[in-house]
């Protein structure tokens, strides 16, 4: 095991996520250890080798083994440094299946074979039964496959009122030990890490989802979408990052909410939108990034050519809602996955991000991020660079859904109704702006001709206003001027 530079640098790294990293790979050396087993173990600053390639490269000249086994990478980058030092060891490369998923690439494959959309729903359900997951016989429970509609509640003006806060898991002297050694070595990548309380071990992720289980399920469903001022966790799992970090498998998580369903300790829809996030929406977007491997870095099927904004370093912005999202993503490595998609991500598609500025920011700034779940996610879902590949429409909105989402709006300089003068929403402006620069594109689509319809009633003297307006802040954002 290595500890390199680079695998923080090669995209800035946030610092709760190299902590999260390190501390979770210590741990779990110290416990093989303890079972009697060899561990050879490269800690940061210990060692001159600063790649992983070169830290593995050198091993294997020093330990000269028959061959090198290892579980499929989650990254092709990753997969490309072990191939390379074998390479230059005369070393065969062995690569297992990862056995901490629930649908092996290869059914993946042939799932997608011959299908000219590949759409997480039909994937999904098809799980659903395979596994036996949410079934009554060959029917699925409840007599519906789908409870979104009734997954997309709000808190209204009223606000959550008193949340259960999630369990915490304060940094151990292993943990301290990483932070102090990232402080040494590490001391530029972006982040703050003082607030750091994620699992590190799988007893520590086993006691996260009991207490998600018992505490947050039941109103996971109805909340899931729901954003509020300075409450980040809401009734979020936090479970992410130990199932990307193998800390505990997704079988376990499923079957735990699973049976909290049939116990009566949760509803159904609740239960269902959850369990869509792990066997749905986390096991497909994995398919889909290694069916289409190295072609994700390439797409860019909206031409978006603008540099990523400084806001997104600092969260030094008038806008509330990206002063919150981005701002709690600086401090804490973490936002849920509405932040992620309709503050973060719809603000980079709207203004018109280069795809690979905004993946390589959602790469390195969250603690759960690895590539096969991020890039998917980013260049698909959040941006549409994929062309639809992934999404069948483009997940855009004006500031009025976040305001319908949000209390984020009551605190803001800016009008999400209003979209040209000075107290436009930059949401709103930039929303028509993107409706109208890809008119051509999906005027016609099925899923988003409404929105398109709603442009052509536009008076044209008041479009022409709203697209200056937006260029207006295209320009003054990648001068790095406050907004």
């Amino acid at each position: 095991m290595a500890e390199v530079a680079a695998e923080s640098q090669h995209v800035p790294s946030h610092t709760a996520r190299t902590t999260l990293f390190l501390a979770a790979m210590r741990h779990f050396a110290r416990a093989r250890r303890e079972q009697g087993l060899t561990v050879h173990y490269r800690r940061l600053g210990q060692h001159a080798e600063t790649t992983l390639d070169a830290a593995l490269e050198a091993d294997l000249k020093r330990l000269q083994p028959r061959q090198l086994c290892v579980l499929q990478p989650g990254e092709h980058r990753v997969q490309g440094l072990l191939e390379t030092a074998c390479r230059a060891g005369g070393t065969p490369l062995e690569i297992h299946e990862d056995p901490h998923f629930l649908v092996p690439l290869a059914a993946f494959s042939e799932w997608a074979r011959g299908r000219k959309q590949l759409r997480m729903e039909y994937f999904y359900r098809e799980q659903r039964a395979r596994l036996d997951i949410l079934m009554n016989g060959d029917e699925p429970a409840g007599g519906q496959w789908n409870f979104d509609a009734d997954n997309r509640g709000h808190f209204g003006g009223q606000g959550p009122g008193l949340l259960p806060e999630p369990l915490s898991f304060p940094p151990d002297a292993i943990t301290r030990e990483c932070q102090q050694d990232i402080q040494r070595h590490l001391p530029d990548l972006p982040g703050q890490d003082e607030a750091f309380d994620w699992p590190v071990t799988p007893q520590q992720a086993r006691a996260a989802l009991d207490d998600f289980i018992a505490h947050r399920l039941p109103h996971f469903g109805t909340y899931q979408d729901a954003m509020w001022t300075d409450q980040p966790w809401l009734y979020h799992a936090r479970l992410s990052a130990a199932l990307n970090l193998h800390l505990i498998h997704p079988r376990e998580v499923v079957t735990a909410a699973e049976q909290a369903w049939r116990d009566g300790d949760a509803p159904l829809a609740a239960t269902e939108g959850f369990i869509r996030q792990i066997l749905g929406w986390r096991e497909y977007v994995r398919g889909l990034y290694f069916h289409f491997g190295g072609e994700w870095h390439e797409w860019n099927a909206l031409g978006a050519r603008e540099p990523l904004p400084s806001l997104y370093w600092d969260a030094d912005t008038s806008m509330q809602c990206l002063h919150q999202a981005v701002g709690q993503t600086l401090r804490l490595g973490y936002a849920h996955h509405i932040q992620r998609l309709m503050v973060t991500g719809l603000f980079a598609q709207l203004l018109g991000v280069r795809p690979a500025a905004i993946h390589a920011w959602y790469l390195g700034i969250y603690v759960d991020a690895v590539e096969w779940v991020e890039l998917p996610n980013v260049i698909g879902m959040s941006q549409y660079a994929d062309g639809g590949r992934m999404a069948s429409k483009p997940y855009v909105a004006s500031g009025r859904y976040i305001q319908r989402m949000s209390n984020y709006c009551q605190h803001c300089a800016f009008d999400p109704g209003t979209a040209v003068g000075k107290k436009a929403c930059p949401f709103t402006t930039l929303y028509w702006d993107f409706l109208a620069r890809h008119r051509d594109r999906f005027a016609r689509h099925p899923r988003t001709a409404l929105q398109w319809k709603h442009l052509e009633k536009m008076d044209p003297e008041r479009l022409q206003a709203i697209r200056e307006r937006a260029g207006e802040l295209r320009k003054s954002l990648a001068k790095g001027d406050r907004i």
